[in-house]
């Protein structure tokens, strides 16, 4: 099963790079989740100001430039693994935020052809 998961960022609040520290944690951890063969897929995205909304009403198009100032939650990072279960999917993401010292992460199950979708 696979599964996205993501944690959430605030434009609002200036993040500070990550520690040295920190980034030897997040490597130890990304080697252990390949390592187990679950990764498939990982990154970051964007600030909204780089982003663009794409609608479609009525037959017409509409291209809206960020930043999107309504957006309550924005995705701030993201992986995909592909585990046994959702079960599975949530340890890995209490171990990722074990190594960040805390946040919030969300996890949601991706259904692809192999689902019937």
């Amino acid at each position: 099963m696979r599964f996205f998961l993501y944690t959430l960022g605030d434009e609002s609040v200036p993040q500070p790079p990550p520690t040295p520290e920190l980034m030897v944690e997040m490597g130890k951890f990304m080697e252990d989740v390949t390592k187990a063969g679950v990764l498939v897929a990982t990154g970051g995205v964007a600030p909204t100001a780089l982003g663009s909304k794409v609608s479609l009403e009525g037959g017409e198009y509409t291209v809206t430039d960020g930043p999107f100032i309504e957006a309550k939650e924005l995705i701030g990072g993201w992986a995909i693994v592909d585990v046994r279960d959702k079960d599975e999917a949530i340890e890995w993401t209490k171990r990722f935020l074990a190594v960040v010292g805390g946040g919030e992460s969300r996890v949601r199950q991706i259904f692809g052809p192999e689902d019937g979708f």
